[in-house]
């Protein structure tokens, strides 16, 4: 196991450099440039054109942007190696305080819905695949169906109307931002129950659609365990119903659920760019989506190689996983 981890470790190197490099020509290749972006709003101001592209001249330069593109990409792998990641195009903030801010707000919303998503949906599946084809499974199967083709804006827009005072409707429920003003002041119980009041309406849009996907998957994967020899054996020997779905059943149904879970280290960081633009909450999303307008190339490329790394590693994390739920699993000579 520790050579194969060690193997793996060495084979992300190159495939790193590959991703870092398609990155940085997509990103680069893009239609926009900062420059031209951060001219337009002297334009109105200067009536000289001749002015004007002295100001996209000086700014190119001030952003290294004048240079070839292979010498930016190597000003750009140095910082990558030394974990420093540049300064903002957009407002000159460094890279990794822009991240640390959105960071931690993103990860809180993240956290809760997918916490909300398996514990709600695993034990769903199990138990409709424990009773296939009955009222609770086809009730399930067209009540999760119905939400999960309901569109995200849509029902976020409809909850702001129905909880948010939106409407005529209840004014439960904040529908901007993550944390009141002035919420520093009170205890810390105070504030985790204001920034839970305030994330009430955006996890119940961020997990509404994850029933249906996961809990469908949850009861396939069961459904094809418990059919197998072994299931049937261990009910013959008297085992109860209980034992026969948690330790033989459920413990091979993991598996192929593993690979699902393998995306969800890289969909912490990502947030959900429709979701926060709504409720005007400050994640990584709404990071990423601003600097794409902003064509803010040193966020987005940040960004871009965090996710990989994650990416990376949840692969890697998820093939260790296989080894430690079944034995059978092995990545070594016997």
């Amino acid at each position: 196991m520790f050579s194969y981890v060690i193997k793996r470790l060495l084979l992300m190197i190159p495939t790193f450099f590959g991703i870092v490099v398609v990155t940085f020509a997509v990103v680069h290749l893009a239609p926009g440039d900062p420059a031209e972006l951060k001219a337009q709003s002297a334009r109105e101001a200067i009536a000289s054109d001749q002015a004007t592209q002295q100001i996209v001249a000086e700014t190119r330069a001030l952003y290294g942007l004048d240079k070839p593109l292979v010498v930016q990409f190597g000003l750009w792998m140095k910082r990558v190696v030394t974990l420093d990641f540049g300064t903002s195009f957009r407002d000159h903030r460094p890279v990794i305080d822009k991240i640390g801010d959105a960071l931690p707000i993103t990860l809180t919303l993240n956290v809760l819905t997918i916490l909300i998503v398996y514990l709600v949906s695993i034990p769903l599946g199990v138990y409709t695949a424990l009773k296939p084809r009955g009222v609770a499974d086809r009730a399930a199967t067209v009540g999760l169906l119905v939400l999960y083709s309901l569109p995200s804006f849509w029902v976020a827009m409809m909850l702001i109307v129905a909880f948010g005072g939106g409407g005529d409707w209840f004014n439960w429920f904040p529908i901007t931002g993550f944390v009141s003003d002035h919420a520093d002041l009170l205890p810390w119980y105070g504030w985790v129950a204001n920034v839970a009041w305030h994330l009430v309406l955006p996890v119940a849009c961020l997990t509404y659609g994850g029933f249906a996907f996961l809990s469908r998957f949850a009861r396939t994967a069961m459904l094809e365990v418990i059919r197998q020899d072994y299931v049937r054996t261990a009910r013959a020997k008297g085992l109860s119903e209980w034992c026969v779905v948690t330790k033989h059943a459920l413990r091979n149904a993991l598996i192929p659920m593993l690979t699902l879970m393998g995306t969800l280290l890289p969909a912490l960081l990502g947030g959900s760019v429709i979701v926060e633009q709504i409720f005007a909450i400050p994640g990584m999303g709404r990071l990423g989506f601003e600097s794409v307008l902003a064509r803010d190339y040193p966020v987005i490329m940040a960004i871009a190689t965090i996710s990989a790394v994650l990416t990376l590693l949840s692969i890697l994390i998820t093939d260790i996983l296989y080894a430690v739920v079944d034995p059978r699993v092995t990545f070594g000579k016997r």
